[in-house]
């Protein structure tokens, strides 16, 4: 399977920082997930696949902070389906479920991988919300769930630069405006600091903000984490 632009750069960038034990065990998992991943067969039986296995063990094998870009390499091998996302999802560390979602711009054109997203912005761990507001919860996220997607990571202490486009999503969204004005208003009613985040993303509602650049569609580095 040719890889697109986005991975192919992702691959050079990891195997160029990895070392040589680490490069041969990532070539090999990766040849395993283009032999065996994306069956039907591997999607419905119980046992995880052995591809499915070295994903787990990526982290232990090329490092924490190159985990993720090992993993979604393994995804791209395995042609991924969103059954197959979400089994691997399912069975994940937050590490692992981080790393699927970060390769789903990569691997699901549509929203059939919504749910995973969904999944993640319920919970309170930041590294999940972080990884949920990329680029493809950007591109199909319906607009009442974004807007409380860019909520949570105000509550949860998330950047509000982990959204993906949210100056073009925002500029001119009243609604998120007013739910963000809801918002402050609580924090000054109960005597606590209003986020910094939050007055920027309320300036990007404004209809008179910049017309923001084009979203970019390069795969951008992971962020690393502890395995």
């Amino acid at each position: 399977m040719t890889e697109p632009p986005g991975i192919a750069a992702l691959r050079t960038r990891l195997e160029a920082e990895l070392g040589g034990a680490a490069r041969a065990w990532l070539d090999q998992a990766t040849a395993e997930a283009a032999a065996h991943g994306g069956r039907p067969e591997q999607e419905k039986r119980g046992p995880l696949a052995t591809w499915e296995l070295r994903f787990a063990e990526a982290g232990r094998r090329c490092g924490p902070d190159h985990a993720d870009a090992a993993r979604i390499l393994l995804l791209h091998a395995a042609n991924a389906t969103p059954a197959t996302l979400a089994r691997v999802y399912a069975h994940g560390t937050a590490d692992e479920r981080r790393a699927v979602l970060l390769a789903l711009p990569h691997l699901v054109p549509g929203p059939e991988a919504l749910p995973l997203v969904e999944d993640a912005l319920r919970t309170n761990d930041t590294r999940l919300v972080a990884a949920a507001v990329g680029s493809y919860a950007a591109t199909h996220l319906a607009p009442h769930d974004w807007r409380h997607a860019v909520l949570k990571c105000l509550f949860t202490g998330v950047p509000v630069d982990a959204v993906a486009d949210l100056p073009r999503r925002a500029r001119g969204d009243g609604e998120l405006a007013r739910m963000l004005g809801d918002y402050a208003g609580e924090r000054t009613a109960a005597g606590r600091a209003v986020p910094g985040d939050l007055h920027r993303a309320l300036r990007l509602t404004s209809p008179e903000s910049p017309e923001p650049p084009s979203a970019p569609t390069g795969l951008a580095g992971p962020p690393s984490g502890e395995e």
